[in-house]
């Protein structure tokens, strides 16, 4: 398909009418040298060419590398690949700096570049070499894989499940030369394929704004403060609540009955959890939400304290507790993410913009 799709641009825009052949030859990057002190990650997402596209704009991304893994086949040519019997998947290797940008914020950019829940392809393009997948290099790698895909599954994004897979790394093999930085060396081509694939019209119509919104996420400015400043920005209950599991009393917090407009962000490194929009009477006396604002900022791990079990909820940047969620909320989540209102900073509506959240106001206008 994506061949078809890029001899139609050819044919249409009147480039090169020379060869049959699409080949951009040039040397081998330096590769030792360019990654040294960066972190590595393996994505598949369908054409290579627009996954490296994607991930390569990133702040705190340095290299993104096309090629092939998943397979049996050794160094296998994009012919091979593209035969669909070789096993391999069009993949992208990330490096990145992880003082920049974390794991889980490439994960997060992934999940909003793709279609999570097409099994036989990505968009135009069809069959088990264009699926997405996630490959892990370590066993941390796979816990954070395993938690956001959980998280995406959670928060009702989808009406079907969730069918990208995370599987273990073993070999990257290099694309060959012309299909690096496809998007710069080719943009007329790449446009016309990009466009005519529904990869950014599929976007646009799950993720709309919160695409552009979440992309203050991926700047790495969300971070939990060391612990003298910490003590200092926090009242003893903030304090009690985030740092030790501690649980505020019921009805009697600042935003259990809050109705404004706004959404709440970690009191303790500000990254933004959840939306006015979202939030209910539970009647619990806590602050209650189906999902969170954006669930590559949130933590679940399993708490078995006080003789029970339980999903404790935390934030990611923050490693904040905020509370536990529960499987009795409204649908359409049947989610109730059961939150400590001392936990919370909560900004209103018409402060967004002076506070560094104004890409969240058009959430707002689209009531």
């Amino acid at each position: 398909m994506k061949k078809f799709m890029v001899w139609a641009a050819f044919l249409i825009l009147f480039i090169g009418c020379q060869s049959s052949e699409i080949v951009q030859q040039g040397g081998k990057d330096d590769m030792n040298k360019e990654t040294k002190g960066l972190t590595k990650a393996t994505f598949a997402g369908g054409c290579f060419w627009c996954s490296e596209a994607d991930l390569e704009k990133l702040p705190g991304v340095a290299k993104v590398i096309s090629g092939y893994t998943g397979g049996h086949k050794d160094n296998p040519t994009y012919e091979e690949v593209s035969s669909g019997t070789t096993g391999h998947y069009e993949a992208i290797q990330v490096y990145y700096d992880p003082s920049k940008i974390s794991y889980e914020e490439l994960l997060d950019a992934f999940w909003r570049h793709i279609d999570p829940t097409d099994g036989s392809g990505q968009f135009a393009d069809r069959g088990s070499q264009y699926r997405s997948a996630i490959f892990y290099h370590d066993e941390e790698q796979k816990k954070l894989a395993e938690q956001s895909k959980t998280a995406l599954s959670q928060s009702a994004k989808f009406s079907k499940p969730i069918a990208t897979e995370i599987l273990r790394f073993e070999k990257f093999y290099e694309a060959e030369d012309y299909h690096q930085d496809y998007c710069k060396i080719n943009p007329l081509r790449y446009q016309y394929y990009r466009s005519g694939s529904g990869r950014d019209q599929f976007v646009k119509e799950v993720w709309g704004d919160e695409k552009k919104a979440a992309s203050a996420s991926a700047t790495g400015r969300y971070k939990k403060p060391d612990d003298a400043n910490l003590l200092k920005g926090l009242t003893p209950l903030q304090c009690e609540v985030t740092q030790r599991k501690g649980t505020e009393p019921p009805f009697k917090n600042e935003f259990w009955n809050n109705k404004r407009e706004g959404i709440y962000v970690d009191i303790v490194s500000g990254e933004p959890l959840f939306t006015s929009l979202d939030k209910f009477d539970s009647g619990t006396g806590w602050p209650s939400f189906t999902k969170p604002l954006e669930a590559g900022n949130i933590v679940e791990k399993q708490d078995r304290s006080l003789f029970m079990a339980r999903t404790e909820v935390r934030s990611k940047h923050g490693d904040s507790h905020l509370g536990h969620v529960f499987p009795d909320g409204p649908k359409p989540t049947g989610l109730r993410y059961c939150i400590n209102s001392a936990a919370l900073r909560f900004i209103p509506k018409e402060d967004l913009e002076k506070e560094g959240y104004g890409d969240y106001l058009r959430l707002f206008d689209k009531k």
